[in-house]
């Protein structure tokens, strides 16, 4: 950086606040990488070696017989890499996007959600008989995982695994819990300019993770069951209750909660913030595009800048997004596209082209729910034709319902 900025490369002067110094381009490297300077980044890096060179002499969860428990695979073979011996359990569910219902026939209701929304996206499609017993099995296992001496979760602050874990909560709360119930819940690691979730930590990080893992509180449990309690309701006002609480005892959830719950139609046009920041790229997409827009460029857009808390899968945003071609009026356009490699992989590549009527309704010009989207969940409620008309309200940081 530092000969670059020297050699009068304007990229690289433009980072500089004063004639270019070695000191400040540390700084700069340091802060970039969410280090406070560039002792602290050369700490965490030694930290990061020290266990590295561990993760051979031990089994850090040798001691008890322990089950790990995470919101996707993402973690199954890192926690191999780094020594850990125990089984691994995956909630995987959507929550962040299917029906969230309990009682009678949830079960069901979540498996045909799963074909509906996945089904043709595999080869053989899902049937939905496989995917019931799956949903049983997954059941009974977590059950079962009472037997084990210790019970790790895993989670970051994202939306995805904050439903997830207030969905094991709430379980454990109302069920046989094992001997040890433990906690890994973070919202950072620092070494690249965004934390996004641990699949993205190696091996070693999570070693050091591990050192930091607490005994889940009786008010962890609580709260994880009233949340998810409010969760599977079909009235939202109970969980932005939660929300506007804080949530001490766990953090991170109530930052996820507002997220989830903004999924909900706005109060001024009708869109949910996935819907509204998509319609946004296609208005005015960033310069560097070119003015292509595709739904892989919406995504990492999402993912990587504009969201506020990133947490949905590529498959969440697809959905959310192509869920608006079914709007009994066109909001955006879709024709076949190419990547910069030239080769077309549909969806993604697709260009997406907003129209007059996507403009009204960001301006608010139009309610988009008037124009009759296909039915959708967000947690427990329904929203569309024939359900109640339940929007949020930012500014009042709640939910309303106007019909």
């Amino acid at each position: 950086m530092l000969k670059a900025a020297r050699a009068g490369e304007p990229e690289a002067l433009a980072r500089f606040r004063s004639p270019p110094q070695l000191a400040e381009a540390q700084y700069l490297i340091a802060r970039e990488l969410r280090f406070d300077n560039w002792a602290a980044m050369k700490r965490h890096i030694a930290d990061m070696a020290l266990a590295r060179e561990a993760m051979t002499a031990s089994v850090p969860d040798g001691d008890l017989r322990t089950l790990h428990i995470r919101c996707g695979h993402d973690l199954q073979e890192p926690l191999k890499e780094a020594g850990f011996g125990g089984d691994y359990y995956v909630d995987i569910y959507p929550y962040i996007i299917g029906p969230v219902r309990e009682g009678a026939g949830f079960l069901e209701q979540r498996a045909r959600h799963i074909v509906d929304c996945y089904g043709d996206q595999f080869d053989p499609p899902l049937d939905y008989e496989g995917q019931l017993r799956a949903l049983e099995d997954r059941e009974r296992e977590l059950r079962a995982s009472a037997d084990y001496e210790r019970v790790v979760l895993w989670f970051e602050h994202d939306v995805t695994d904050q439903l997830s874990l207030i969905h094991l909560l709430g379980h454990y709360a109302r069920h046989r819990r094992p001997p040890r119930l433990e906690l890994v819940n973070i919202s950072d690691f620092p070494g690249g300019r965004r934390f996004t979730g641990l699949g993205e930590l190696p091996p070693e990080a999570l070693c050091m993770l591990w050192t930091t893992r607490k005994a889940v509180s009786a008010a962890q449990l609580q709260l994880g069951l009233d949340a998810w309690r409010a969760l599977a309701s079909p009235d939202p006002r109970p969980l932005a209750a939660i929300m506007r609480k804080r949530t001490p005892a766990l953090p991170l959830l109530a930052r996820a909660l507002q997220r989830h719950l903004r999924e909900l139609p706005s109060a001024a046009n009708g869109l949910s913030l996935t819907e509204e920041m998509a319609l946004k790229l296609m208005a005015e997409p960033p310069p560097q595009w070119g003015g292509v827009v595709t739904l892989g460029r919406i995504f990492s857009a999402m993912h990587w800048d504009i969201d506020p808390l990133p947490g949905q899968g590529d498959g969440h945003v697809r959905d959310r997004v192509l869920n608006m071609e079914g709007a009994s009026g066109p909001v955006f356009e879709r024709r076949p596209g190419v990547g910069v490699d030239g080769k077309a992989r549909p969806p993604w590549t697709d260009q997406l082209d907003i129209t007059d009527l996507g403009r009204a309704v960001l301006k608010g010009d139009v309610d988009f729910m008037s124009l009759t989207p296909p039915n959708r969940w967000v947690g427990g409620v329904e929203i569309g034709a024939g359900m109640p008309d339940w929007r949020w309200n930012d500014e009042a940081r709640d939910a309303v319902r106007v019909r």
